[in-house]
């Protein structure tokens, strides 16, 4: 059974909570439009605007929200298409409450990286009961790495050690990354948050609805990160750990790729905190 991440600490006003919202109300300088027409639901078009800074000429961008490819506590996840371009794109689409910023939004907008999923753009969307959604595009990748363990499960398979190897190695270094770029704390790594092209074989980290710069000294919410995956620092309760807890995590999806089932210290840190 699935787990998913637990809910994020409460933050004061004027700090930024990790999951709900950043994107200041700026639509006058055009880093956060408004979309006109339809919310953003499968089948419906939705249209905003884009450039508009540093004397770049704004343009219309139209999105056709094809299918949803996930959903959780932070919202949706469509896969679109750009009528313009024909672009396929990934929109995730979180509620938006006015008296804060948007935590991944803000850190997304820091990292560029092969190995780490890229913002395209956001915008913000309301609805017929006014409320506020802001939405992420994002660039779209058709696979994860839960629902390639899945294939070879199914088919009473293991996963190649190449493919092993490969998944690996490009997870630990979109990780080293964004522990020292940006320095980000993921805090939620899982296979379920790592993008795979079924064509390429690359893989990108997704997901940074939890993520955050841990500052030293400063406490933290224990109760984060999905179960199964868990560090055991988390598991008794530390609430100034370091990144050293997405290490953990990574380790035991590297455990998961090579056994095709979850590990004895994964089960592990899923009875110690059930």
């Amino acid at each position: 059974m699935e787990h998913s991440a637990p809910a994020p600490e409460p933050m004061l006003l004027d700090e930024q909570p990790p999951t709900a919202v950043a994107c200041e109300k700026k639509q006058q300088d055009g880093e956060a439009p408004y979309a006109e027409g339809n919310d953003a639901m499968t089948g419906h078009i939705i249209s905003t605007t884009i450039g508009g800074k540093n004397g770049e000429p704004k343009q219309t961008i139209s999105y056709m929200a094809e299918r949803v490819v996930g959903t959780g506590s932070f919202g949706i996840v469509f896969q679109a298409k750009c009528l313009e371009t024909g672009e396929t794109v990934a929109i995730k689409k979180v509620l938006q409450d006015r008296r804060y910023k948007n935590r991944e939004l803000q850190l997304m907008r820091s990292m560029i990286h092969s190995n780490v999923v890229s913002l395209k753009h956001c915008f913000f969307s309301t609805t017929s009961r006014d409320e506020l959604f802001l939405n992420l595009v994002m660039e779209y990748v058709p696979e994860t790495l839960y629902r390639v363990l899945k294939h070879y499960s199914n088919a009473k398979q293991g996963m190649p050690l190449i493919y092993v190897k490969l998944y690996t190695y490009q997870l630990f270094r979109g990780l080293a990354y964004i522990h020292t770029v940006p320095g980000v704390c993921h805090r939620d790594v899982k296979p379920q948050n790592v993008l795979v092209d079924p064509l390429t074989h690359q893989v990108k980290i997704c997901d940074f609805g939890s993520a955050k710069v841990l500052v030293a000294g400063e406490p933290n919410i224990s109760y984060i990160c999905s179960r199964y995956y868990r560090a055991p620092e988390l598991i008794f309760g530390a609430t100034e750990y370091t990144i050293s807890i997405d290490i953990w995590s990574a380790g035991c999806v590297l455990a998961e790729l090579l056994l095709g089932q979850v590990s004895s210290f994964v089960s592990f840190t899923y009875f110690a905190t059930s």
